[in-house]
């Protein structure tokens, strides 16, 4: 009998205190038929990336303790880091993975927003294919103008009411974008050089909305704590546009600015379909700790 798992990979507004990730941590890990495969810390962006695999069930009691947890521990209104975000909790997306249909995921990603709509009194807003109004499905459309502006639309705008709890900002925790989506790849490269403008031209020039790579978001990122910058990626179908095929986007048009490639790394995992040994050294990726395979980090899982 095949196992039902989906994949979440909850963004949480953090990438510093480590004692706040610790608590996170191990409130993920406390919960039964659920494995916390990777966390990936970025204290330029300012944020943590979970990847976690579970039943349906666990998951949800998993993702629901997730966001109360961090809503007792952090202040969206002390936070200042390089990556947009809504809330302490900023997106947190169900992802089909074995036995589960996107069906089944959007219903999950519904019961969850309710519970922390009406439980924590946190605005949510459903996107991608959970989502209930079209004109804000993209998650960059909810981002857009961050904290404020999203608090200025709810305010003016009835089309901006949330799908669940309060149509006013959290006072610590801000708001919530919960969905459904296929398997994305959060790929970055950080470039040779202090220019902003020249990673953010590199990002306009390969991603979608420009006329760029299919499937592919971008945006240009500063590196303080390294002197550098960086295109930030998001690869929302690997199957049109590969790693490879967005490295080299970047590559050719760093290029045109006579600027090298320093390194490039992924945050969280890959599946296996996605993945060449050739591409660590190629695309000049960064350590990827034990295996960036998530099958490989579910068979060496103890929970399954």
């Amino acid at each position: 009998m095949i196992r039902r798992l989906v994949e979440s990979v909850p963004n949480i507004s953090e990438g510093r205190d480590q004692a706040v990730i610790a608590k996170l941590t191990a409130g993920l890990q406390a919960v039964p038929q659920v494995a916390l495969l990777d966390v990936h810390v970025d204290p330029d962006h300012h944020r943590s990336v979970f990847t976690i695999v579970g039943e349906p069930e666990a998951m949800g009691t998993a993702l629901f303790r997730l966001v109360q947890q961090a809503q007792q521990l952090i202040d969206i209104r002390q936070h200042q880091g390089a990556h947009p975000r809504i809330g302490v909790v900023d997106v947190l997306p169900w992802i089909p993975l074995q036995g589960v249909s996107m069906e089944d995921c959007v219903a999950y990603a519904k019961d969850l927003g309710a519970r922390v709509g009406q439980e924590l009194e946190i605005p949510v807003y459903l996107y991608e294919q959970a989502s209930c109004v079209p004109s804000r499905a993209k998650l960059e459309t909810i981002r857009r103008g961050g904290v404020s502006a999203l608090q200025a639309r709810m305010k003016t705008d009835s089309e901006w009411h949330p799908d669940f709890g309060p149509p006013l900002i959290h006072p610590t925790a801000g708001a919530i974008a919960v969905g459904a989506r296929f398997f994305l790849i959060a790929f970055n490269v950080v470039l040779q050089s202090e220019d902003l403008e020249v990673a953010g031209h590199i990002a306009k020039a390969i991603r979608t909305s420009n006329g760029g790579l299919p499937f592919v978001k971008a945006m240009g990122v500063p590196l303080l704590s390294r002197q550098l910058v960086q295109v930030s990626m998001n690869l929302t179908d690997f199957r049109k546009t590969s790693l490879r095929m967005a490295f080299d986007a970047v590559k050719r048009e760093a290029h045109r600015f006579g600027v090298d490639i320093v390194e490039s790394e992924i945050v969280g995992l890959v599946p296996q379909v996605a993945w060449d040994e050739k591409l660590l050294y190629d695309l000049k990726l960064t350590s990827m700790g034990s295996n960036p395979i998530i099958e490989h980090r579910l068979e060496q899982s103890s929970v399954f």
